[in-house]
């Protein structure tokens, strides 16, 4: 489904993304891991055409994205739920979802925005509540959800489980399965707590200084003695 074959890409002369090449198959969820810095968010952003591939190709579902506009590459079915939720803090819950739902157009909002509150039941609650105003767990939520209403095919998820307490982290991971299982959307997720994203995926990537430098199968890349070294033990 997303293929991206040695991409590079620049903050100004700052190289972030050194020759990057990773697959994406339709129907799986693929965590990739690495430390702050890595250029993991880098990745997303340039997947989604800010800032653009400096070189390489980035392909969805067999279409050349890489010099697409961001606008253009959401309405092929790709949907960026960022590092930090990024929501309206002065809209209200159903106004952001409106905002998500423009690449799919409003024919689906009213189905789709039950869809969201029956993943995310404190969402109904909130409704009319400004984002601003919520928890961060609940910010959270709906950032998933914003990006949820544009009827993704592929969901790329940033450090969804950042700054969250234990058991929000926990239902936010269940959401994340129930999308990709019964919803049959195929989810990229960027994600430091490397233990909950590699039991979730079907397969992960490793990112050091804008490199991968391990791909594996999630149980492998629990068991690998780097990995666990790096990552799963309190190493660096």
């Amino acid at each position: 489904m997303l293929r991206v074959e040695g991409v590079h890409s620049f903050y100004g002369s700052v190289e972030a993304l050194k020759g990057v090449d990773l697959a994406v198959e339709e129907g799986e969820i693929v965590a990739l891991i690495g430390a702050n810095g890595a250029g993991k968010s880098t990745l997303l952003m340039t997947i989604c055409g800010s800032p653009r591939a400096a070189q390489g190709h980035i392909t969805f579902a067999g279409a050349d994205i890489t010099g697409a506009a961001t606008h253009e590459i959401a309405r092929l079915g790709i949907s960026h739920a960022p590092e930090g939720r990024h929501i309206f803090p002065r809209m209200t819950v159903l106004e952001n979802l409106q905002i998500g739902a423009i690449p799919a157009g409003e024919a689906h909002f009213a189905t789709d925005a039950e869809r969201v509150f029956t993943l995310f039941p404190i969402l109904r609650e909130r409704k009319g509540q400004r984002g601003g105003t919520l928890s961060g767990g609940e910010q959270q939520m709906l950032a998933i959800g914003r990006a949820l209403m544009s009827r993704p095919r592929l969901l790329l998820l940033d450090e969804p489980s950042l700054g969250l307490a234990p058991m929000v982290v926990k239902q936010i991971f269940a959401v994340i399965r129930e999308i990709n299982a019964e919803r049959k959307i195929t989810v990229f997720l960027v994600e430091q707590n490397a233990h909950h994203a590699l039991r979730l995926a079907h397969r992960g990537y490793v990112m050091q200084t804008g490199r991968i430098v391990l791909a594996g199968t999630g149980a492998e890349l629990l068991a690998n003695a780097e990995v666990r070294a790096a990552y799963l033990e309190g190493g660096a």
